[in-house]
């Protein structure tokens, strides 16, 4: 496993920004416009958004601007209009510029979209912030194998993987006794089982103290996101799943955790803001100052930590399962979460069925083995269709 082989100089940074429109890419961006000078964008790319990636495009005058939808391809090319912006769009498109020779790629496209463009950017030998956990979790043994074969540099973006890539001992691996990943535990944290049948997409996507997208967020409201994390550490770290731990953490302070042989637990700690592991990866290996709120422990007062509840989270325990039983599972697993959230977002099914949706498309989907980007694909589109067959029957 290679995640830092690869130094960068001490010219100006050539970057792209996969999903530059989303949360994490307007974050990167935000301190990108903070170092000016520091950095050159090759690339902006956006899904559906092609207001919003003209405005950026208009502000940080990219190479290259490329909207995913095909049919947005018009409006943005008249936004741009006489910026001299090459503008290009579809799912080809995301792949080229993820492919365009750069130091330095944000992947951070939601979902099983991101995948290609993360694979395009690894196989330029870029350095890969990746802050798309779906891509581990769908193709993670091939993703691994292809940051060592082209030599491309994995830092994980995540808060949590973040933490623990900043304390993990890669040179004593051995000396790693376990993981432990810490959650807010979402706005339901506290709910009963009975009442959170009837939570609305409103109160799932209000996360308590990350400002996230409507995916991400009613991922922490399911813990789903924790059970994709897992996976995600357990490809990143090679630590056995088994040595993966999970607490609920509310404060959202201790990012997360490394505990070792000796009995020494090193963490990393700071305000919720996800500008910081976002500039972490843009500046390393060096840091680069942000304007995040600084912590302060005594105002601070107490951190609390409890274990998650497996009844009213089950989907922490259907990743592990998933992890287990390997080959397609832990693509399927992403794929039908997929499909569940969407569904509960358009109001098909209620929040408790997200999770049943998940579970019922591993047990309904075949048994299949991985050996190329392609089967993943194919992997993934048929348990979506799954997801949907059982979707209709709730």
């Amino acid at each position: 496993m290679a995640l830092t082989e690869k130094e960068p100089d001490s010219e100006r940074r050539r970057v792209t920004i996969l999903g530059s429109t989303g949360s994490v890419g307007c974050s990167t961006l935000d301190l990108i416009e903070r170092n000016p000078g520091a950095y050159t964008v090759e690339a902006l790319t956006a899904f559906r958004n092609a207001n919003g990636l003209a405005e950026q495009a208009r502000r940080i005058r990219p190479a290259l601007a490329v909207v995913g939808d095909p049919g947005e391809y018009g409006h943005l090319r008249q936004a741009l209009e006489g910026t001299g912006i090459e503008v290009a769009a579809g799912p080809e498109a995301l792949v080229e510029a993820a492919s365009r020779p750069v130091d330095w790629v944000m992947a951070a496209i939601v979902g099983a979209a991101g995948l290609r463009p993360a694979f395009a950017a690894i196989q330029q030998g870029a350095i890969l912030a990746l802050a798309n956990k779906e891509c581990l979790v769908s193709a993670g043994d091939l993703m691994m194998a292809e940051v060592a074969k082209h030599g491309a540099t994995l830092l994980p973006v995540d808060s949590e993987h973040n933490a623990i890539f900043q304390v993990f001992d890669f040179d004593r691996r051995e000396s790693v006794e376990k993981i432990i990943l810490t959650a807010s535990g979402g706005p339901f944290r506290d709910l009963d089982l009975s009442s959170m049948a009837d939570v609305t997409p409103e109160q799932a996507v209000a996360h308590p103290n990350w400002s996230m997208g409507a995916k991400i967020s009613v991922d922490s409201a399911t813990m789903m996101n924790k059970g994709l994390e897992l996976i995600e550490a357990y490809h990143l770290f090679g630590v056995p799943h088994e040595n993966i731990e999970i607490v609920i953490h509310p404060q959202s302070v201790v990012h997360s955790l490394v505990a070792y042989v000796d009995g020494s637990v090193l963490a990393q700690l700071g305000s919720p803001d996800m500008r910081t592991p976002i500039a972490f990866a843009l500046g390393w290996p060096n840091r680069i100052a942000t304007p995040v709120a600084r912590l302060n422990l005594a105002e601070l007062g107490q951190l609390t930590f409890e274990k998650p509840d497996s009844k009213r989270f089950p989907a922490i325990e259907l990743a592990r399962e998933a992890l287990q039983t390997g080959g397609a599972a832990p693509t399927i697993l992403n794929a039908a979460n997929e499909i569940a959230v969407h569904a509960f977002l358009e109001g098909q099914v209620s929040f408790l069925d997200i999770a049943r949706t998940v579970e019922m498309t591993l047990t309904k989907a075949p048994a299949a083995q991985i050996n190329s980007l392609d089967d993943v694909v194919a992997i993934d589109r048929e348990a979506r269709d799954t997801a949907r067959a059982v979707i209709a029957l709730l």
